[in-house]
């Protein structure tokens, strides 16, 4: 007898007030005062801060509603439920660009590294500055900083789960004399388990799954799980709702749903919100919507050591490299699962046999670009594609990066390095490095992924210049307002979490202190 397999949704742990689609029967019409579109970091912080003071919120959320529960270690299998297309979203352009985006109830805060840093206050600056935006530097931000960092509980990490990857990377940046700092994570006592990217299995990191989607369903939120919005739906230039579908098994369309609302809100961030309110036929003064695409282009080393590394031991970036951080590049240790890596590094049969039977010797690294570059997200057939292309200047900032970390890494002790670029042979010694600079490494042998998409419907005064106004409601339309990393009028250079929760808890406070236009 064959067992037959569990589903891996555990439907008796479905919270009340939550819908999915073995609940929502038949078409059917919902009455709120404001509908979201999305539950990740902008969605799910401006619900729990506009429901507690009293306002009927409805969530809507095109993936799954899963529970802590549901989380293991089979990456392969996380990466198919939480991960739009599979992780296998791309930025056409030279080269192309891998994105992620999380498709799950909490969106990609379930599946980030829980990074919790600030605006730096150089970029609050310059947003005043270019963007003409009122009341957006430092001191006017600590309040809602200090409320998102309470309410996801953002600390460092304790000493006891900190893996010895990361005690390499730190390690390495000592004996440089380089700038290193512990990381800023949302958790609570987090044990290291290094499954950040594929759902926390012990509930210890506080994604918007565990943090600020419970706080909006006790204070009266509703929440619709596998449910796509398909349109705005307008009266004029009013927002007035939004209609979409249950999603059903393989993506099936199945029952249409209708939120009617006197506010509606986007908040699935930089990819999908253009392409929503292009296919509602949203048009803006500027001419903006979907350009500004920003990237944050990011690139791995696999440095292999003597030594017993065992990378999946241990927290998930426990410190960043900071030293380069005004020319806009971060360093970090992350640990990718074998099956991960192994796709994703060049080399076949034989000589990615040897190269993985070392998986236990490995320290994968990243570092992150501040890019200078922008690209778009154009809606074609109503599906969103981005377009980027990388900057030479970019380009040339990663292969210092990469030359840079690898530096790092010999210092730590790594007896070679796989870099990012196809062609360029591994590095085996710490004078390596320097041929880097001699060598013509075009962009097109570059290995660039990233999962910080910004700016596509960026925030200004000047409505000629800029989609949304200083608070993320849409130039030329009437109670349509977005709230994701959409609204960055530039990149940020870090993490963009707790920006993102910072500027929905500042939006939620001008929408509470203007209520009566609501009504």
């Amino acid at each position: 007898m064959v067992a037959l397999p569990k589903t891996a949704i555990r439907q008796d742990r479905i919270p009340d007030r939550v819908s999915t689609r073995a609940t929502i029967h038949g078409d059917t019409v919902y009455d709120a005062d404001v509908v979201i579109v999305g539950s990740g970091a902008g969605g799910a912080t401006l619900a729990a801060e506009l429901a507690e003071c009293g306002l009927d919120v409805v969530m809507i959320e095109e993936g799954r509603y899963y529970t802590t529960r549901d989380f293991t270690a089979d990456a392969s299998g996380m990466i198919r439920q939480l991960y739009r297309d599979g992780g296998a979203s791309m930025a056409i352009g030279d080269p192309p660009v891998l994105f992620q985006e999380g498709r799950t109830v909490g969106g990609s805060t379930v599946v980030n590294g829980g990074m919790s840093w600030r605006t730096p206050e150089r970029i609050l600056e310059r947003w005043r500055r270019e963007a003409g935006i009122a009341n957006i530097e430092m001191r006017d931000m600590e309040a809602y900083f200090a409320r998102v960092e309470k309410r996801i509980n953002v600390r460092h990490q304790d000493p006891e789960s900190i893996g010895h990857d990361n005690a390499l990377l730190k390690q390495g940046a000592d004996a440089k004399g380089w700038r290193v700092i512990p990381n800023l994570r949302n958790q609570v006592h987090c044990p290291g388990s290094n499954n950040c990217a594929f759902g926390c299995p012990t509930g210890a990191k506080q994604s918007a799954l565990v943090s600020y989607v419970p706080r909006a369903l006790h204070f009266g939120a509703r929440l619709l799980s596998d449910v796509k919005v398909d349109k705005i739906l307008m009266h004029g230039k009013r927002a007035i709702g939004v209609s979409g579908h249950v999603v059903g098994e393989d993506d099936r369309k199945s029952h249409r749903v209708v939120v009617r609302a006197k506010l509606v809100v986007s908040a699935c961030g930089a990819i999908q919100t253009p392409a929503l309110l292009a296919r509602s036929g949203i048009r803006t003064p500027s001419g903006r919507l979907g350009k500004n695409l920003s990237l944050h282009p990011n690139v791995k080393l696999v440095a292999t050591f003597d030594e017993p590394v065992r990378g999946w031991e241990g927290v998930h970036q426990a410190y960043q490299v900071r030293e380069f951080e005004g020319e806009g590049l971060l360093f970090a240790a992350v640990n990718i699962p074998p099956g991960v890596l192994a796709m994703t590094t060049n080399g076949r049969g034989a000589e990615l046999g040897r190269l993985m039977a070392d998986y236990d010797k490995m320290v994968v690294a990243g570092m992150l670009c501040e890019d200078t570059a922008t690209g778009r997200v154009r809606s074609i057939n109503g599906r969103p594609q981005a377009f980027y292309q990388l900057a030479q200047f970019d380009a040339e900032k990663l292969i210092r990066g990469v030359a840079l970390l690898s530096e790092l890494l010999f210092a730590a002790g790594a007896r070679s390095i796989i870099t990012p670029f196809a062609h360029v042979p591994a590095l085996e010694r710490h004078d390596d490095t320097r041929t880097l600079y001699d060598r013509t490494i075009k962009r097109s042998q570059m290995e660039v992924v990233t999962v910080h998409m910004m700016g596509t419907a960026a925030m200004g005064r000047d409505r000629t210049r800029a989609v949304t106004d200083d608070h993320g409601f849409v130039h030329d339309a009437d109670r349509l307002m977005v709230c994701d990393a959409s609204l960055f009028p530039t990149p940020i250079g870090v993490n963009p979490m707790e920006t993102i929760m910072a500027l929905a808890t500042r939006a939620a406070a001008h929408v509470l202190d203007n209520v009566s236009r609501y009504q």
